[in-house]
């Protein structure tokens, strides 16, 4: 029987907390589709990323390195054009190579004239850049760079409709929610021009008739990152006034008696004194947030999550329909999470804790396994290149990470286990 490679097809979310999904203890969004694949795979239930915002979580995950060896430290440093990648290296072995969706290796609001990602659309190109032979990006919010944007410009009364993320005075804490919280922006259009399922139409196109060679594919969808500014046809999955508040969630009277004992940045963010986090609106301030507030931005975000499992379940019938599925490795992760009122906070910023350091990290193999299973071993972005290298059967050159751990072994024994050429990790990633 002649050997067919494996696909690899990596799924990431923006801003996607570990506990969102039904397969991780989520009581409120429906992810019937992604906890499939961690009943069917492996569930790691101890994935951390290595930066808690965008740009630097996603260079991790593109090289395999920490912050400290690939440099890029915070959201606008940006990783140079012609750093190796994972996709570099897919690419010499013979794999096509595709990016769609949200990319964020150069900064959104940089020149056009200096970063390709923020020309490229305009020039109606699509790509090769940073080892993919294709992209097609999408983003929040529209800045006039991704393809995203541009297709919309077929629909300028629609278009018209976004939440305006860039504004002359930098006033971004505006509202069309029933509590008026900030970035909830409800919006009377058509679902299918959603970015998600824009996504998820991009990447079947790309993917459609292309079984002539093996292929690397990062679907990458910019929800549920704020704006929470969903099609107003979908509020009737989630209402706010029928949720419980965070566990972890803080009054202001315990959230600033909590808070002044840690960093004074924490407790300046809430009181709206320091300014941590470049994404979070500075006219924002966490106190004066209503717990009705919370609970609204957090039925957007769990409606959001839902149609990212929709787009998912789509791709994955593709496969399955095509006899590819079972020979393709399928990645489910995200570059990190949101506070979602814990602590009495919103957005992002830094601040090492579980709302926005554990990641839901799945991976469902393009071989059979003799069970599913559920790996409690630390693991991170950074193993993530090595084992798609692993799978391709290619060395993992200049990265700091190791593939993925298939059993429950810790620490030694782990290591161990990872040197012998008969261990589970060996014949999964490179059976042949």
């Amino acid at each position: 029987m002649e050997h067919v490679r494996r696909n690899i097809l990596l799924i990431t979310t923006d801003q996607m907390r570990f506990d969102a999904l039904g397969c991780n203890g989520g009581q409120v969004a429906k992810t019937p589709s992604i906890d499939a694949l961690a009943a069917e795979g492996i569930n790691f239930q101890r994935a951390h990323n290595n930066h808690v915002v965008c740009m630097p979580a996603r260079a991790s995950i593109i090289t395999g390195q920490h912050v400290g060896t690939h440099g890029v430290w915070m959201n606008g440093v940006t990783l140079p054009e012609d750093y190796p990648t994972v996709a570099h290296h897919l690419q010499a072995a013979g794999y096509d190579t595709a990016l769609i969706g949200k990319a964020h290796f150069e900064p959104w609001l940089g020149s056009p004239e200096d970063f390709y990602e923020n020309r490229m659309a305009s020039l109606g190109e699509v790509g090769p850049h940073r080892g993919f032979d294709h992209m097609e990006l999408a983003n929040h919010f529209f800045e006039g760079h991704s393809h995203y944007d541009v297709s919309m410009n077929a629909h300028p009364e629609l278009k018209a409709k976004f939440y305006p993320m860039i504004t002359e005075k930098g006033q971004n804490t505006a509202s069309k929610g029933d509590t008026g919280a900030v970035q909830v922006w409800p919006m009377d259009i058509p679902r299918a021009l959603y970015h998600t399922d824009w996504v998820a139409d991009r990447t079947l196109a790309w993917l459609t008739g292309r079984d002539a060679s093996p292929w690397f594919c990062w679907m990458s969808f910019p929800d549920p990152h704020h704006p929470w500014d969903v099609p107003a046809s979908e509020l009737h999955r989630v209402d706010w006034r029928d949720l419980d508040l965070p566990e972890a969630y803080l009054a202001p009277q315990d959230a600033r008696r909590v808070l002044a004992t840690k960093p004074k940045h924490w407790l300046g963010y809430y009181e709206g004194d320091l300014w941590s986090n470049l994404e979070s609106p500075r006219e924002f301030i966490p106190a004066r947030m209503t717990e009705d507030q919370v609970l609204e931005i957090n039925a957007m975000t769990h409606i959001e999550n839902e149609l990212i499992d929709e787009a998912c379940a789509r791709v994955i019938a593709y496969l399955k329909s095509t006899g590819q599925y079972d020979h393709t490795d399928i990645f489910f992760t995200t570059d990190h999470g949101e506070l979602q009122g814990d602590f009495g906070l919103m957005f992002k910023g830094p601040y090492h804790v579980d709302a926005l350091m554990r990641l839901p990290f799945i991976w469902k193999p393009g071989v059979t396994i003799a069970s599913p299973q559920v790996i409690e071993d630390p693991v991170g972005h950074i193993d993530l290149a090595p084992t798609f290298c692993a799978i391709a059967g290619i060395p993992s050159v200049g990265m700091d990470g190791s593939p993925l751990p298939v059993s429950e072994a810790r620490s030694e024994e782990h290591t161990s286990e990872l040197q012998s050429p008969d261990n589970l990790v060996c014949r999964l990633l490179l059976e042949k």
